[in-house]
This record gives structure tokens, sequence and C-alpha cells, in this order.
């Protein structure tokens, strides 16, 4: 059978370090096609995954003409997603871009609207859901075993942990700090298990208090403070149109212990759970408080149709490309993306006003 041909736009830190791995881990996929602007990073990237004839591209436009490339990944900077991903779209391929979906909301609908335009597959990068604990706590929220979950905590929450490589410090490519870097996985993890995508009020604090230090006890090593132009933490107070509420903690560098990253807590009428050590599910049963904490280590029945297992990154790329085989949906889907793009932006806009943001 012949191979599903694909092309990888970007070949810096997330590319190399999770698609193009995933990719090579699927038997039935082959990249034949890289593109960056620095040409090198393009050509050791085709080294190290590409075949024998793959081609290096510096203009995406120009990798994008090539009729053989069925599928996208677009890994670049957050500010060129979604003009990068409607291009791709328009041009007839599939497309799985990283996370963020974009870098404001404006962005996030143009990429939406033309994956509707053009029927091509769209999905964002979010892999936290194919872990294991969000996997089943998923299938909990789904038989209603927490019952109706009116508050939940989404927290991204690191002690030092700046990401002092690439682009991350710069706010103008990538549209913020660790709100829209971690943050976005963590707020993803807590609507999809709520299954509540219509946000009504916001209300966000961001701050930048820690940037300009040096011996930072930085876990990748100090900082340039004239380069850090992001935040350092961020917060969110968030009101569904149900009165359901999230509470989004956020930071890469915040005097705190209790840290954990891209996990969710939540109270529901029945139960509610957390992602301390493991998965955790509390309840009252018999008159007597309870807590379950089922063993993840086991072996069962896949959570995902048409999925193999394996590790986070490599179920969603098996889940991307049995959807152009097979017609089968994806998990991640553009509205929901975009939605934590909305949610995200009214955060940095009412920190910056100083006033809650109403949605619509």
């Amino acid at each position: 059978m012949e191979k599903i041909k694909v092309g990888v736009i970007g070949c810096g830190g997330i590319a190399n370090g999770k698609h193009m791995p995933s990719i090579k881990s699927l038997g039935d996929v082959e990249i034949i096609a890289f593109c960056d602007i620095i040409k090198e990073k393009a050509e050791e990237s085709k080294k190290n995954f590409g075949t024998e004839d793959a081609k290096v591209y510096t203009d995406y436009k120009e990798l994008l003409k090539d009729d053989s490339i069925v599928a996208v990944h677009v890994c670049t900077p957050n500010r060129s997603h979604s003009f990068i991903t409607v291009d791709a779209l328009h041009a007839g391929k599939h497309v799985i871009c990283e996370k963020p979906m974009a870098i404001n909301t404006a962005e996030a609908k143009k990429m939406v609207d033309a994956a509707k335009e053009t029927g091509k597959i769209l999905t964002i990068g979010y892999q936290n859901r194919y872990r294991t604990d969000s996997a089943y706590l998923k299938r909990a929220c789904e038989n209603d075993d927490l019952g109706e979950i009116y508050y939940a905590k989404a927290l991204a929450l690191r002690r030092r942990a700046v990401p002092t490589w690439g682009v991350f410090l710069n706010e103008y490519e990538q549209g913020g700090g660790p709100l829209i870097d971690i943050g976005t996985h963590a707020l993803d993890l807590t609507l999809w298990m709520m299954d509540n995508y219509k946000p009504k009020m916001v209300v966000g604090s961001v701050f930048k208090k820690l940037g300009d230090q040096k011996e930072s006890g930085n876990a990748w090593g100090d900082w340039d403070p004239k380069e850090y132009t992001v935040e350092d933490s961020a917060f969110g107070y968030i009101v569904m149109e149900n009165g359901a509420t999230i509470v989004l903690e956020s930071s890469w560098a915040l005097n705190i212990l209790d840290v954990q990253e891209a996990a969710t807590v939540l109270c529901g009428t029945k139960a509610g759970a957390d992602m301390k050590d493991g998965l955790r599910i509390n309840n009252v049963k018999y008159n007597k408080q309870n807590i379950e904490k089922p063993d993840l280590s086991a072996g069962g029945v896949a959570f995902f149709d048409g999925a193999g297992g394996g590790a986070p990154q490599e179920i969603e790329a098996q889940i991307f490309y049995n959807a152009i085989k097979n017609g089968t949906d994806v998990v991640v889907k553009p509205e929901q993306a975009f939605v934590v793009t909305q949610i995200l932006e009214a955060i940095y806009e009412s920190a910056k006003t100083g006033k809650p943001v109403y949605l619509d």
C-alpha cells in the first residue's frame, strides 16, 4: 500500500521532539518535505526523519505546491500558525497544527472557516488528551460518574522552569508566555472533560514580576532579562453560560512548591477528581468519604477508536492519519480549540484593561 506523503513546516524543537518521531512510528506515513526559514534545520530534520529524496524548503508556499503531499504538520512559532494553516488547507492539505491554535480569536476563526470551506481535516496538537489518566477521566465524565461539573481548576504551574531557547520569551512571535504555552493545555483538558464550550465572562491577571531577576534558579539556566518580553505567570477566572466556573493558573516562574502541569481538578454533584499523584476520584460511599485511585498501568481496551496505543503524541498521530485514511473523527476539533484561544485572549485583554471581558 502506498504511504501517505507528508510535509513538515517548522523544524524546531516541537517538530523534532514530538511530531516527526510520531510520524516515524507509523508504518504507512512518510515525510517527503521539510521547511524552515533556517535551511540547515530543515536539512538536519530530513537526514533524521525524511525519505532519501525528500525535499527541503525555506518558503512554505513552495512546499504547498507539491500535489503529492496529503497532510502538513504546522510547527512554527505561534504567530504564523494561522496563515500557514489557512494556506495549507486551501492548497488541499489536511493539517495538524501545534498548539495553541492561534495568537488571537480572529486568527483562529480564519482557521475554522478555512477547514469548513475546504472540507479538509484540521486538528490541533493537544496531546495531553491522550494520556491514560486523561482518557480514563474523560470516560468517567461521559458516564456521568461526577454528575454536573460546576467548578474546576486548570493547572499549569511551574516553580522555575522558563524555556530559554527558541522564541519562547518573544511576545511578538508567541503571543504570550506560560498562559498561551502551557496554560492552553490545562484549559483544553478542563473544557474537554466538562464538555462545556460556552464561556460567558472572563477576568484575568497577568504578572511579569520575575523576568528581570538574575541567578534565577531556572531549570534550564538563567534567561536574558532583555529578551524576556512575556509574562511569568497568569491567572484567569472563567464563568460559563450555565454558571459553571473555571479557575486557570499558569506559570513558568512563581514562588510556589505545589507545581503541576497539564492538569485539571473537577468538582461535580456526584464526585470530584484531580490529577495529583496519578488520578484520584473522590466521592461518598455508604455514608463515608471515599477516594478511588485507578491502576492506570494495567492494560485494557483502547480508549480511542483506531488508536493502537503508545505515547500520547503517537496516539495523536494515529488518530489524525486514521481520520485521513478512514474518514473517522479527530478527537481535538477546531471549534473546541477556537474556544481555548478565545478564553486565553480574554484573560490577556482583561488583565490589560482591568475589566471583565464578556463573550458572545
